[in-house]
């Protein structure tokens, strides 16, 4: 499993990258892994408001369907094109080209809800157990 320093992430394994205001969010490798094979990713337009802890897409797998969360509250700026032709991106590349979406933020100090990577990690062994 890899786990990037540098980003924040959710207990529902997204992952956050910040630039300024604007955040990147993916799901982690742990995510993609428990997944299986992708086949289908299903995104909100550019334009559209999402809020924290709420679903804004759908990832399904072989195995299952599954909601994707906000990890932070704001508004679609930039959505992955690449995805829907090619969803097996997320499996291959999850903290690269398989991003999903990117937000202008609406309230930074949801931020700090989010886990640091060794707080991720202590999560995710916790979960295996």
């Amino acid at each position: 499993m890899e786990v990037l320093a540098g980003l924040k992430y959710s207990k529902e394994h997204e992952w956050v990258a910040l630039e300024g205001q604007i955040a990147t969010i993916g799901i982690t490798d742990q995510a993609q892994d428990r997944l299986g094979e992708i086949v289908y990713v299903e995104l909100p337009g550019v334009g559209k408001k999402i809020s924290k802890d709420d679903p804004f897409g759908i990832i399904e797998s072989v195995k299952a369907a599954s909601d994707i969360y906000a990890p932070v509250s704001g508004t679609v700026v930039e959505v992955n094109e690449d995805l829907p032709e090619s969803p097996q991106v997320i499996n291959e590349d999850p903290y690269g080209d398989g991003w999903l979406i990117k937000v202008r933020i609406s309230d930074a100090s949801e931020l700090d809800d989010l886990m640091g990577d060794k707080e991720y990690e202590e999560m995710v062994a916790r979960e295996q157990e």
